[in-house]
């Protein structure tokens, strides 16, 4: 009678923990460790691979992908291969990231039992659609590039993980570094007095400008407007004419390529001569290919991470990747090469002492692992931010002993100024 009753509450603990995985919209066998006989790990790659951004989201795929053949290479990691699932959170009505997409990507990620972490997503709009989700899910995940501060930011830990833990990390800072130090350079080195400020209506394009803006009011900036772009339109002539009526002596961009690109063209035939710059959105392989010469010449950006590509240190490393994707890296494909190897030091951590892997150890084995990485030491605080916030000053500037398509024609001018 013991042993029946027994059964029974096993059975009504089993068939409830299905109801609240269903609930949650889950696969419940996502939950179930993985098999230590099969020795493979799944890992999610989600990027923005389709409309404005796309080749800067193969790179870092590049990135995060050679880092994961190289640890399969050596046997895996503790006998476990790592298996890598890639996601496109772009389309082609989008043009750009689609949150919608996102969150579906981010669904089937955590309905798969094998994937246990996951790189991405590129774009800070894709991460707030997608970060619930995966903290529903105690799915963790190594953003190489978004940099929205609210989806870590513990204000907001309610909407973004609902779940408790930190399941979002970074291998780049966040636009609460990045826009204000932005500012901090426009003001000390470059001398602005004045500025027009864009964005393109993203909930990156719309948090860095707000950063940027805060910061160089501090200043003492004056700015003289500011405006919302639609990244689908395909003319912004009326408000460059409106900037070039106001003659304010910069113009500050907060935005990702969609608009970016469109805007760099138009704003050489109407204020060519004005001072432009923006963030890491305009910091991507279409600023060469998609705007071209002259039109992007003089355009600063921003990277939320440190400069190391030209690093002599990292010259056998850029070989190695040139040569195994025939196109140069640039910093985000190494922060998300890093990114991969701080998965891959989670999992020996996981799988120490012959232990299966489970979401909820890969999660905490990241949120504790101290990584040194291609640029540096990487570790994260309790919201899964990145504890370095170097932010890194770029202006392209053509250089005719690069081919126009290197990423090197970003010629790179040093750490933007953190007060």
């Amino acid at each position: 009678m013991i042993n029946c009753r027994i059964m029974r509450r096993t059975a009504a603990r089993a068939i409830a923990g299905v109801a609240v995985s269903a609930a949650l919209g889950l696969n419940p066998l996502a939950l179930r460790p993985a098999r230590a006989a099969d020795k493979t790990v799944g890992v999610g790659l989600d990027l923005s691979l389709t409309g404005a951004d796309a080749e800067g989201a193969k790179r870092i795929e590049n990135g995060a992908m050679m880092a994961f053949d190289e640890a399969n290479a050596k046997g895996g990691v503790n006998g476990y291969k790592i298996v890598v699932t890639p996601y496109d959170d772009g389309t082609a009505t989008a043009g750009q990231y689609d949150p919608a997409q996102a969150a579906t990507n981010a669904r089937k990620m955590v309905s798969d039992k094998a994937i246990m972490a996951s790189i991405g997503p590129q774009m800070s709009g894709a991460g707030k659609a997608m970060a619930p989700i995966l903290s529903q899910g105690d799915l963790a995940t190594i953003t190489p590039s978004s940099t929205n501060p609210d989806i870590t930011d513990p204000k907001y830990a309610a909407q973004y993980r609902p779940d408790g833990k930190a399941i979002y990390f970074r291998t780049v800072a966040t636009d609460a570094y990045q826009g204000p130090y932005m500012a901090n350079y426009y003001a000390d080195v470059l001398h602005v007095k004045t500025v027009y400020i864009l964005d393109d209506s993203g909930a990156y394009g719309v948090g860095l400008a707000d950063a940027f803006q805060a910061q160089a009011e501090k200043k003492g900036i004056k700015i003289v407007g500011r405006d919302r772009l639609d990244p689908k339109a395909a003319d912004y002539t009326a408000v460059l004419t409106k900037i070039k009526s106001l003659n304010p002596d910069a113009i500050y961009y907060g935005g990702v390529l969609q608009a970016g690109v469109k805007l760099a063209k138009q704003a050489y035939d109407i204020v060519p001569k004005m001072i432009k710059g923006g963030g890491d959105g305009v910091q991507g392989p279409e600023m060469l290919t998609a705007v071209g010469y002259p039109a992007n010449e003089g355009w600063y950006a921003t990277i939320a991470s440190p400069h190391v590509t030209d690093d002599a240190k990292m010259a056998g490393w850029v070989k190695s990747y040139k040569a195994k994707f025939n196109v140069d890296p640039d910093d985000y494909a190494v922060t998300a090469y890093d990114a991969a190897e701080v998965i891959t030091a989670a999992l020996r951590q996981a799988t120490a002492g012959g232990k299966a892997p489970t979401r909820a150890a890969m999660r905490d084995a990241i949120q504790s692992v101290k990584v040194t990485t291609l640029q540096g030491p990487v570790s994260f605080d309790a919201n899964g931010d990145l504890e370095d916030k170097t932010i890194s000053v770029f202006q392209i500037k053509h250089d005719t002993s690069f081919p126009n398509t290197d990423m090197r024609q970003f010629h790179y001018i040093g750490v933007a100024p953190s007060t």
